[in-house]
């Protein structure tokens, strides 16, 4: 991934934990970012829209999703697989 898509990540991810960029670090969990169920899913609609990607994530489901998000770099690692593969036309 390029340096400043994960810099765009990082600050995403950031900003949803009210932390600065420099203090999230990629085996950083959810729980240790203090980020809540609405933190997760505002942090989810500002990587699609800064990435036009379309996130695999069930919020009401988030352990049964393909998006995995066990720590900041798997968070990291699915975005960038998302912007490698092709995504749907949207209708």
């Amino acid at each position: 991934m390029r340096p400043d898509m994960q810099d765009q990540i990082l600050s995403i991810i950031a900003r949803e934990a009210a932390m600065e960029p420099a203090e999230v670090h990629p085996d950083m969990t959810l729980e240790e970012l203090g980020l809540d169920s609405l933190g997760l899913v505002e942090m989810i609609f500002s990587i699609e829209e800064t990435f036009g990607v379309s996130v695999p994530f069930n919020a009401n489901e988030p352990t049964q999703s393909d998006f995995d998000i066990s720590s900041v770099g798997a968070i990291v690692r699915a975005v960038e697989r998302l912007i490698a593969s092709p995504q749907p036309e949207m209708a």
